[in-house]
């Protein structure tokens, strides 16, 4: 028997984003255009930031950086070292954000900044996106598995239905496997309900990946 594996390990506070939020500023004729938004992963963002580069095809620079699924980015994109992609990523990192894409696109107005404009520019442009953006709090997930006799299996699907739990994967065999996604928050007093009705009859089993 095989399951897959979804363990989420993120800090109790860290959030998310419900939606995009924009922001534009310009900075001695420069043009920044920021934008904040959920993805999912590196492969995500970067098809993002290729768009973008398809929809500003003048922009000077389209700077961008990542926090998601343990993954990050800065990428500064031919501004100086440091000036763009990594302030943008502290920005996101110090609101304990994940999941989450900042991106820039900046159109060159003729006058250097220099670097501490450059750092300031890039960090207020992210700051102003996600002063707009509605925010969603990460729910922390445990992924179980275990095996039952079969006079147990419609208590089993009540108590995580009533739990809040998502049923993955359920095979009959010998015995019931089951597969199920739990909050965190709500995974032992669940465990507890369970092992209680099994009466020594339910085996836990270790999830593979």
């Amino acid at each position: 028997m095989t399951f897959a594996m979804a363990f989420h390990y993120h800090r109790a506070m860290a959030e998310t984003l419900a939606s995009a939020a924009d922001s534009e500023l310009l900075i001695k004729k420069s043009r920044f255009l920021g934008r904040v938004q959920p993805v999912a992963d590196r492969k995500s963002a970067q098809a993002i930031v290729a768009e973008l580069r398809l929809q500003h095809p003048g922009a000077a620079h389209v700077c961008w950086a990542l926090l998601a699924g343990g993954q990050s980015a800065a990428v500064d994109d031919g501004e100086p070292s440091g000036t763009a992609g990594r302030p943008m990523l502290d920005v996101l990192r110090h609101q304990d954000l994940e999941g989450v894409l900042a991106t820039v696109v900046r159109y060159y107005g003729g006058v250097r900044l220099g670097a501490g404009g450059l750092v300031r520019a890039y960090t207020d442009c992210v700051a102003q996106a996600l002063k707009s953006a509605s925010r969603t709090p990460i729910v922390r997930l445990r992924q179980l598995a275990c095996e039952l006799p079969y006079d147990l299996e419609g208590l089993f699907r009540r108590e995580i239905e009533a739990a809040g739990g998502v049923l993955a994967e359920v095979s009959h065999q010998a015995v019931v496997a089951m597969c199920f996604a739990i909050a965190e928050t709500q995974a032992d007093v669940l465990l507890a309900k369970l092992n209680e009705a099994g009466r020594g009859r339910v085996n836990w089993v270790a999830v593979e990946c």
